[in-house]
């Protein structure tokens, strides 16, 4: 019974980290969406010289990650913005292995200090890897911050609890408007 119960957990986790809302192109509350997580992020005052001075970042409002056992994940959509200008849309997929437990929702923000940064990114098969920390966004938390090979990562938590001592990856679509 016990064994049953994971497995079916599992397959709701994956069901949800993989399926969402259809779209049919450019959704006018996109921008409005993208504008808001973005204000939430520039909001914090030590955040404000990685906008000043990337290139290009970009943004998810919504991550939602889980894990049970051994193995988890989570997803997102987001807006890419190049010198300042919304210019396409992205999606952050994320797969984990190692003990777990939870769920948790948050927002992250990936500043691309120079042009042929942002370019990497931009071709679609881009990584992050274990050894990319993610800074927590906590306030004046980014004045001894810096870019690691062209690459800032900030997150904002918004919900939930999770254990973790994992090793994955995140990987990151990107479709221009």
């Amino acid at each position: 019974m016990m064994k049953m119960m994971k497995i079916v957990t599992l397959a709701f986790l994956f069901a949800g980290l993989f399926c969402s809302r259809a779209s049919a192109g450019w959704d006018p509350a996109d921008s409005d969406h993208a504008r808001m997580s973005v204000d939430s992020f520039r909001a914090n005052a030590g955040l404000s010289r990685f906008f000043d001075s990337a290139y290009g970042y970009v943004v998810f409002p919504d991550v939602y990650k889980g894990g049970f056992i051994m193995l988890g994940g989570g997803h997102g959509k987001g807006y890419v913005y190049e010198l300042n200008n919304l210019v396409g849309r992205s999606t952050i997929t994320q797969l984990n292995v190692g003990p777990q437990l939870g769920g948790q929702s948050f927002s992250e923000i990936i500043f691309f200090k120079s042009r042929g940064d942002l370019d990497d990114f931009k071709k679609g098969n881009y990584e992050l890897n274990a050894q990319v920390t993610a800074i927590i966004v906590t306030t004046g938390m980014a004045t001894n911050t810096d870019y690691s090979n062209g690459v800032a990562v900030f997150v904002l938590p918004k919900a939930g609890v999770m254990a973790e001592a994992t090793v994955g990856g995140q990987k990151f679509s990107y479709e221009s408007y």
